[in-house]
């Protein structure tokens, strides 16, 4: 579980910024969900693209830094100094009982600063500490050092220790792998069955989705057709030479035959409706994805994801969670996050909207909710709480923040 992600001086934000998901209220522990709200280029993408993008350079850096490779930080540009100071990234989590916390700067020549501590017995522990090229350890001196060795400027300890399988980095790690899943990555319907077509539990998760949607649908069926294509038969008579030389020696990389066939698959998927026959008979009639509207297929698609991180535990992290769904279908999303009996292993929601039917509801505490706003002088954002400004019930949440008294609204001129 996610406990806090702080950041600072990446694209619209400077100054630090923290998302806890520690409540209020000490006997619930972590919440299950946050729901962030703002204006129009307030910032609240930039918040969730500065998560995407530290956690995918950690799971990544060690494969995509190569030399001279610069560092896909993207510091505040609004200011002649931003620039040149470095962007910083902390993670404060729990995994498997054990709590760490991982942070790192860098600027887009190089990593400046580095740490991960551990709590394997309720008490902070350094696994290491970087400044520069300059490396601290207290325990396996030896085999970290030799590690360091190893690691570029523009690289991450973390990530280059994580495949030499250094023990605490290794299972650190996993937390970023295989805990944290961006809605993103997710919401391309076709590609999502043709990656687990022979998943029946995440094909039935659509399906289900889709009727509980009410938008019409009855059933589902998927085919899958696999067809062999020779490479030969793929290339156009009138390709330049250079292309056909390029993929007849793409296709030998994969085997010694430079005939070798290669494999496509077609989906199919197709949904029913019931309609009425001309005789006036209740009949099931066959609709292409084509024939869906595009809120039904994202549904559909974060089907997937949502059911994966329900049942395994983890984080769903998602950009205007409500596109292209009815509020009470994004109701129904984030009701299955916050029900204890439904999420039975702890998975967190976090997710932007503009959706203010949510704060209507009674299920979430006023410490759920965060904001996100633009200061028009400096053109910073910030991210702030309901708690930072006092409130401790959400009886007028979203009156407030409607009429703009918790700031994250657009400041409409007249005609």
């Amino acid at each position: 579980m996610l406990i806090e992600f702080s950041f600072s001086n990446y694209r619209s934000f400077r100054g630090k910024n923290t998302l806890s998901l520690e409540s209020l209220k000490k006997k619930k522990g972590l919440l299950p969900l946050v729901a962030i709200y703002g204006k129009n280029g307030g910032g609240k993408s930039n918040l969730i693209r500065a998560f995407w993008l530290a956690v995918k350079f950690i799971c990544n850096a060690q494969m995509t830094q190569g030399a001279g490779v610069l560092v896909p930080v993207d510091p505040f540009k609004l200011n002649d100094y931003s620039t040149e100071t470095p962007t910083s990234f902390e993670f404060i989590y729990k995994y498997k009982g054990i709590k760490y916390i991982y942070g790192f700067s860098a600027t887009k020549e190089k990593i400046c600063e580095e740490y991960l501590y551990h709590y394997p017995k309720g008490f902070r522990a350094q696994v290491f500490k970087r400044t520069g090229q300059e490396f601290s350890f207290i325990q396996d001196k030896a085999f970290k050092q030799l590690i360091s060795k190893a690691v570029a400027e523009n690289q991450l300890y973390f990530s280059v220790a994580n495949t030499m399988n250094e023990s605490v980095c290794a299972e650190a790690m996993k937390f970023f792998t295989e805990s944290i899943v961006f809605s993103r990555e997710f919401e391309d319907l076709p590609g999502q069955i043709r990656l687990n077509y022979h998943n029946n539990n995440v094909l039935k998760s659509m399906k289900q989705y889709a009727q509980r949607a009410d938008v019409g649908i009855t059933d589902m069926k998927f085919e899958m057709k696999n067809t062999e294509i020779d490479v030969d038969d793929t290339i156009p008579e009138d390709a330049p030479p250079e292309l056909s030389r390029a993929l007849k020696s793409f296709v030998s990389a994969l085997s010694d035959n430079s005939q070798v066939k290669i494999q496509r698959n077609e989906i199919k998927a197709r949904t029913y409706h019931t309609g009425i026959s001309k005789n006036g008979e209740i009949s099931q009639y066959e609709l292409g994805l084509e024939d869906e509207s595009d809120g039904t297929l994202r549904l559909m698609a974060l089907a997937a994801a949502i059911d994966r991180t329900i049942d395994n535990g983890g984080i769903f992290v998602a950009d205007e969670l409500e596109k292209g769904l009815h509020p009470l279908l994004t109701e129904y999303i984030v009701n299955k996050f916050q029900n204890s009996e439904i999420n039975k292993n702890n998975a967190q929601l976090i997710f932007t909207t503009h959706d203010t039917e949510i704060m209507r509801q009674h299920f979430l505490d006023a410490d759920q909710f965060y904001f996100v706003d633009k200061d028009r002088q400096t053109g910073e954002s910030e991210l702030y709480s309901v708690d930072g400004l006092g409130k401790k019930n959400n009886a007028d949440i979203r009156t407030g923040y409607l009429i703009g008294k918790f700031g994250g609204v657009p400041e409409l001129g007249d005609e």
